[in-house]
């Protein structure tokens, strides 16, 4: 397995940390740098990484939905009320 990946992903963890600490205008180039070379990184990723954080994304994309519907639909309860 390559790990040329593994560059532009340590660029890209310390460019946000230096946008973390750092308040000035250079901050925001670094955060726009560490956002460019963290995507650029995931492109050079190996289809193993690509496929687990794909799975991953699914994973919690589908409990949030399930999160989601679960505080709109009203229970019985709400309902037998509403409808009095």
């Amino acid at each position: 397995m390559a790990l040329l990946f593994l560059i532009p992903l340590c660029t890209a963890l310390a460019t946000g940390y230096f946008f973390k600490k750092s308040s000035d205008e250079l901050a925001y180039i670094a955060g726009v740098f560490a956002a460019i070379s963290l995507i650029f990184s995931l492109v050079l990723a190996p289809w193993q990484i690509q496929f687990g954080l794909l799975i991953i994304v699914l994973i919690i994309t589908n409990r949030l939905l399930q999160e989601n519907e679960s505080k709109q639909t009203p229970s019985k309860g709400e309902q037998f009320r509403e409808t009095k």
